[in-house]
């Protein structure tokens, strides 16, 4: 196991001081590519120091790289010029924390920056290292893109900082040249910082303890603070997004930690007027029944606000996979006023209230991202950016960084998967019908899939656009469903689309792939089932590989928890085996190249290097690292 961590590591390096910034265009929720995992992303505005005045946006989050467990091992960071915040670009990995051989885990991070007496400018990171005598850890770095060193190791030691912060630290510099900290977890703590340190606490000053209460106190508290403090400076007032439990009935719901609140003050450590919800991960919605409902799984949720050209945005993540960590950085548009009287008052930009008087008055979860004005419906889009699941889907994590899809999986009789919106005001050319392209891979049960916009009930204002039905007997494999909507033609605006999913039989109906609108000069007439065309080969069908030892295909690769191109698989030789296995690999592409590094003992790794030749496009490599164990 030592070697085996010893070439993940050396491998880790290896990809992050040769591989180059990759860049994606996205424009959805989650807005960085659906093989990308990173939550608790903390958003700010920072100068691009590679072309003076200009702005990029740039997000600090954890790395759900583990799977099985929050979080990872190094601190990953996107950008997006203010211009676009479609065009996302990943800088790398910016920090790390490896002591003895070991890489630290690391949680939620924030960023700060510093404006020097000379008008230099420090970018204080502090990753939440959750390593024992490293829990204080802050690192600095002279641009906001890093790379990031440690600046507060105790005298002496390689092994242990110093500092006040705790877990999910969040750092204010603020203008009048002081600086203060917030970290806790379940119990809120605050402190003025030393601002030559940015970390350790102002001489004469105390800790402030529970400035904001704790959502374990018995006290009957409003602010109910569970974790992930965000300071931001606005307008004069301090205001403080946090992670909060809510009360057992809150806008119709149950009590839960998925939520993003906020707090305000008129002074950086309270007191502090509690400003309500700003996000509510679980999705708000009306229900068949007129009740509210919560359309996305429950689970923690963490991020910041952020200001683009009079628009303010929440980041927050969701939670896909049916677990907890694999979490995805979203976004939505809120509303944000200071009012004349000092109250700071932050809502979604639709209020959802249901037939029992339940209010809810945060950020409508949604998969159009930074697409405020709504989704380009011509554009193919992964099953994955759905925003609205009930009766038991949900989104499978893939990991796959060449193909940015995630299925929607485990859909059931009466399964509903929504999208948030679309921009229908986007008009293909005249004289072309419109139809639906909609992707699904079948379980073999016969299925029927609805198509509804607005509403996924008829009762609730859903008009149905169409239907399909499927046998059983269909190949369970990538299958192309066409639907014609001519009413396409005639709608404006931005619209909700549903997809109800029904059976007579039992179990799986299917895995959602994907869809588009497409026009055709003679639209069919009827729904019905298409063979797949050059695009969707192109686009939906992934290359494939074999990876054979002794000449047996290996098919049950683990994928690292330190890289998502990086695969391990341990052989067990036979008893008394001497000889060392031969590595073979084949794939169904030219576009696929292999190159084969054999073991040269059976103390060695061998290694497989997949790669893909792409004129468009630059695609990591991917590696298969084989070790042998004797039985």
């Amino acid at each position: 196991m030592l070697e085996m961590f010893s070439v993940i590591v050396i491998l880790f390096l290896f990809m992050l001081l040769f591989t180059g910034r990759s860049k994606v265009v996205k424009a959805a929720n989650p807005y960085l590519p659906l093989w990308e995992h990173i939550p608790d992303a903390e958003p700010y505005v920072f100068e691009d120091p590679d072309k003076p005045g200009k702005y990029r946006v740039y997000i600090y989050g954890s790395h759900d790289t583990r799977r099985y467990d929050y979080c990872g091992y190094e601190i990953s960071v996107w950008s997006a010029p203010v211009e676009d915040l479609n065009d996302w670009r990943n800088e790398g990995i910016v920090f790390q924390s490896i002591v003895e051989g070991k890489a630290d885990v690391l949680f939620a991070p924030d960023v700060e920056e510093v404006i020097e007496a000379d008008g230099t400018k420090t970018y204080y990171l502090y990753p939440n290292n959750q390593a024992y005598g490293r829990n204080t850890q802050v690192a600095k770095s002279k641009r906001p893109d890093g790379p990031f060193e440690v600046c507060n190791w105790k005298a002496g030691s390689k092994t242990e900082t110093e500092g006040i912060l705790g877990f999910d630290p969040a750092v204010l510099f603020d203008d009048d040249g002081r600086a203060y900290g917030y970290w806790g977890f379940q119990r809120s703590f605050a402190g003025e910082l030393d601002p030559e340190t940015m970390y350790s606490l102002k001489a004469g000053t105390d800790v402030v303890v529970d400035p904001i209460g704790s959502c374990n106190a018995e006290d009957g508290n409003v602010f109910r603070y569970f974790e992930a403090p965000s300071i931001r400076k606005i307008k004069g007032k301090y205001v403080l997004v946090y992670s909060r439990v809510t009360e057992e009935g809150e806008y119709g719901l149950e009590a839960c930690n998925a939520t993003l609140a906020y707090a305000y003050a008129d002074n950086p450590l309270g007191p502090w007027t509690y400003g309500g919800t700003i996000v509510d991960a679980r999705g708000p919605e009306i229900g068949e029944e007129g009740q509210m409902i919560a359309t996305n799984p429950p689970h923690n949720t963490h991020g910041g606000l952020f200001e683009v050209d009079g628009q303010w945005y929440i980041t927050y993540h969701r939670c896909i996979n049916n677990d907890g960590y694999s979490r995805q950085a979203t976004v939505e548009p809120v509303r944000l006023e200071v009012t004349d009287k000092g109250e700071v008052i932050i809502t979604g930009t639709r209020i959802i209230k249901d037939e029992s008087g339940n209010v809810y008055t945060g950020a409508e979860v949604t998969s159009q991202g930074f697409e405020i004005n709504g989704l380009n419906p011509y554009k193919y889009h992964s099953a994955g950016i759905t925003c609205f699941m009930v009766g038991g889907p949900y989104v499978k994590a893939t990991y796959d960084t060449w193909r940015d899809e995630a299925p929607v999986v485990n859909i059931l009789d009466g399964s509903i998967v929504g999208y948030k919106y679309f921009n229908f005001s986007i008009k293909g050319e005249k004289g072309q019908g419109d139809q639906l392209d909609l992707y699904i891979t079948p379980k073999g049960i016969n299925g029927t899939i609805e198509l509804m916009l607005d509403s996924p009930w008829e009762k609730w204002g859903g008009v149905k656009l169409g239907s399909l039905s499927f046998s059983g007997d269909l190949e369970q494999g990538l299958t192309k469903l066409v639907f014609p909507v001519p009413a396409l033609a005639e709608l404006e605006g931005k619209h909700a689309l549903y997809f109800v999913f029904r059976t007579d039989g039992a179990g799986e109906i299917c895995d959602f792939n994907g869809f588009k609108f497409s026009q055709s000069e003679k639209p069919a007439r009827e729904p019905f089932i298409a063979p797949l065309d050059e695009w969707d080969r192109e686009n939906l069908v992934p290359e494939t590989w074999t990876i054979y030892l002794d000449g047996k295909p290996i098919e049950d690769f683990d994928l690292s928890e330190y890289d998502y191109n990086v695969f391990l698989y341990n052989y067990q030789l036979p008893a008394g085996t001497t000889a060392i296995p031969e590595l073979r690999a084949e794939a169904d592409s030219d576009r696929i190249k292999i190159d084969i590094q054999q073991a040269e003992s059976l103390a060695d790794t061998a290694v497989v290097s997949i790669s893909k030749e792409d004129p468009a496009r630059a695609y990591p490599v991917k590696k298969y690292l084989i070790t042998f164990t004797n039985n």
